[in-house]
């Protein structure tokens, strides 16, 4: 605690343990710590069971039905890995793949008046699918058709659209795509959860487009991936990263203060101890006086006996609730893995539903999901606050992170982290 770093980073959640992982490979002195005794944070895996009891105040045990507590690891925060994307890149780039398995997720499945669907990304499941009309299957062909061609540094197969200006709104007017085509299209190929997508130039929603359909292409059942004994294990993969490179961590350290010089920060009290730093990168809950409230999260873990009907009997799948389905202003998410990897029972199946809460009601919000999970042997009802910074820590060197790995540090340091994770294993080899 008595030197110096670069970077001190606290919380080992998912984003905390990815960017300490990528300082660590380029080169920067990296303090690792949490006041929790184990990895994960909130993007930890529960286990056994008897202890998802417990963090929920259940006053029962789990019944002997759910069978052994030890072969269950669930997830507190669902989260599906795109085959083709960055996540999934920068594992492959870093090596962080030795510590992990992962398991093609089954089906892809978008909701439309009451029932569901498997989300067309192809011309060919264009063409067959029960979610749009013999016309609309066409333009919709037309548009994957555009949609694969298209290329942003060769202007010929812009047909006509500028990707810098042109809006996504009117890309779907120029193929004559309807509302329910133009849902599915922007929440479940694209993954927008609003609509506000539409009104803004349309390059990076035709290059989301794009990615899912490359990540489908890799594995053929859908474009996600999911890692078996449950997420948890990634954060612990770039945590091994980042000790392989000479970062330092601490568990079970409680922090008692960020000490601030001249509106900077230049270290972090713990125990009566300062570590010095130049950086400081933390989850929200360390700094509560440098965040707002931003809004609510829902998520419901369900423990299910069966698969969810309609989905062929998938034992892993996602299902999107488009907004405009349901009279919302954002999508439900449905994440559904089994003991096929390794997260639970034989025979049983979990299900995490989660959206943004818009109402004073937030589990009558989430009901059309619930209904298509029915019946349900044990529901986990949460309830988590958003945070958004009061500032963007250019002055104080305080970054906060969220759920999703800030672009700019990805950009920055996923290049030469590239460079130097293929150096050590050289090193190895020699």
């Amino acid at each position: 605690m008595d030197e110096e770093y670069d970077v001190i980073v606290l919380g080992t959640g998912l984003t905390e343990c990815i960017l300490s992982g990528i300082m660590s490979v380029n080169g920067k002195k990296v303090l690792h710590m949490d006041r929790n005794p184990y990895y994960g944070g909130e993007s930890s895996s529960i286990t056994p069971l008897e202890e998802l009891y417990k963090r929920f105040e259940l006053p029962d045990s789990p019944p002997e039905s759910m069978g052994r507590g030890r072969d269950w690891n669930v997830d507190l925060i669902p989260k599906f890995l795109m085959a083709n994307g960055q996540l999934v890149k920068m594992l492959l780039y870093t090596e962080v793949t030795r510590y992990l398995d992962f398991k093609v997720v089954e089906g892809s499945f978008v909701y439309k008046g009451g029932k569901i669907y498997k989300v067309p990304s192809t011309e060919t499941e264009a063409l067959a699918s029960n979610l749009m009309g013999m016309f609309e299957k066409r333009r919709f062909r037309k548009f994957l058709v555009f949609v694969a061609n298209f290329d942003e540094n060769d202007p010929k197969t812009f047909e006509g659209v500028d990707p810098k200006v042109t809006t996504m709104r009117d890309v779907y007017k120029k193929f004559d795509l309807g509302q329910d085509v133009v849902d599915f299209t922007g929440h479940a190929l694209a993954l927008y959860r609003t609509d506000d997508y539409l009104d803004v130039p349309c390059l990076e929603t035709i290059n989301r487009i794009k990615l899912y359909s490359e990540s489908l292409a890799r594995y053929g059942k859908s474009p996600y991936l999911y890692p078996l004994y449950g997420l948890g294990e990634l954060p612990q993969g770039f945590a091994r990263l980042s000790a392989i490179y000479g970062g330092t961590y601490m568990l079970n350290k409680p922090v008692e203060e960020i000490v601030m010089e001249d509106g900077h920060v230049v270290g972090v009290k713990s125990e009566g101890e300062v570590a010095r730093c130049k950086q400081l990168i933390c989850d929200p809950s360390y700094i509560q006086d440098r965040v707002r409230k931003a809004g609510q999260v829902i998520r419901v873990i369900c423990i299910l006996s069966h698969p969810i009907k309609d989905t062929n009997d998938a034992n892993s799948c996602q299902i999107i609730i488009p907004q405009n389905q349901v009279n919302r202003k954002s999508d439900i998410y449905v994440c559904m893995i089994s003991y096929a990897h390794n997260v639970a029972a034989q025979g049983k199946y979990i299900a995490i539903v989660s959206t943004t809460v818009e109402t004073n009601e937030p589990e009558a919000e989430i009901e059309p999901a619930l209904e298509l999970l029915e019946p349900i042997d044990q529901k986990f009802v949460s309830l988590s606050d958003l945070y958004e910074p009061t500032d963007d820590g250019t002055e104080s060197q305080v970054s906060q992170t969220h759920l999703d790995i800030p672009p700019i540090l990805l950009k920055h340091h996923l290049s030469e982290t590239c460079f130097r994770t293929r150096q050590w294993s050289e090193k190895k080899l020699v």
